[in-house]
Parts: structure tokens; sequence; C-alpha cells
């Protein structure tokens, strides 16, 4: 499995998950972010993922069609 990492800044305590979307380029924007995980198609940390505000914190991982992405 390749886990890409998403770095977020040293000042930064988490980062969104439909930000995490984004700047991962799964979504092109935040109206796309919105829909795929209100749709269920998005795990974070093996769980299914519903809400878009859900902070991530470093070591926290996301998954969205096959790709896997680790905060740090």
């Amino acid at each position: 499995m390749n886990i890409k990492k998403i770095k977020i800044r040293d000042e930064e305590e988490y980062i969104r998950l439909d930000n995490l979307m984004k700047l991962s380029g799964c979504a092109q924007t935040g109206g796309h972010a919105k829909i795929v995980i209100q749709n269920g198609e998005v795990t974070v940390n093996g769980e299914i993922c519903t809400m878009r505000g859900k902070k991530l914190r470093r070591g926290d991982i996301a998954e969205f069609e096959g790709s896997v992405f680790e905060v740090c």
C-alpha cells in the first residue's frame, strides 16, 4: 500500500477532512469533497466518515478510491 504523506504546518493542530481532500488532489473543489464525504466514500482510520469538517491530526489516515493519506 502506497501511503501519501500530507504535511500540515507546525503551528496547525489539525486539517479538516474536506481540505485534505482538496490538498491531496482527490477533490477538485470543496463541493466535490463535500459530496464524496457525505456519500460515505471516504474512510478515516478505517471507518467511514461523513463529516466533511472532521478534524484530522498527525497520524490520522484517510482513504478514498484506493488512495491512502497520512497526516503528518
